[in-house]
């Protein structure tokens, strides 16, 4: 029996970046022919490994459970299965799953503009001290939830944290009980 392999962490984003930038020099480099077989060779990759991840779904829908869970929760495999148009989940679905991977910053979905590409989020309060400065606000927020969605829902290309402001803080005021004086 051979021992596990063991994988280094892969981002998805980044990956795709590189990809890009080194086909951008391959064209910059002037040779039309090596920037042709760079696309064509990325091309060929793409389909072959849309195919295979393809098949894994469609053996996965046979039993579906814990197994199948799990890989929809990973980032990495949502990022493929985004990127090759296979996701099972529609995108509210994946949105959903993204910021409950950043359940600490306590975001609501308030719209998506699918023109834009912008997510428009609300930050609650997380109950904390009662001083209408919930932890799901500022930019920290706004980083989280967007490197949560570069995996799970890559369409949305913009994300936008209002934070609700702090209303007064309510005092009940009423008449003494009979006898309580």
């Amino acid at each position: 029996m051979s021992a596990p392999t063991v994988t280094a962490p892969v981002n998805a984003e980044q990956t795709g970046r590189r990809v890009e930038e080194v086909l951008e020099r391959l064209t910059a480099s002037g040779d039309p022919a090596a920037a042709a077989a760079a696309e064509e060779l990325v091309r060929s990759l793409m389909d072959f490994y849309g195919a295979g991840l393809a098949r894994i779904l469609h053996l996965l829908s046979s039993a579906p459970g814990e197994a199948s869970a799990g890989l929809l929760g990973d980032e990495l495999v949502a990022s493929l299965l985004v990127l090759h148009e296979l996701h099972p989940e529609d995108r509210d679905t994946r949105i959903a799953r993204a910021l409950d991977a950043v359940r600490e910053h306590a975001l609501d979905v308030v719209d998506f503009d699918e023109e834009s590409g912008t997510l428009t989020l609300r930050a609650r309060e997380s109950g904390g001290g009662g001083c209408g400065c919930g932890s799901g606000s500022g930019a920290g927020a706004r980083e989280a939830a967007e490197t949560a969605l570069a995996c799970f829902a890559p369409e949305v290309r913009a994300v936008d944290v209002r934070t609700a402001p702090a209303g007064p803080t309510l005092l009940q005021i009423s008449t003494a009980p009979a006898g309580a004086r």
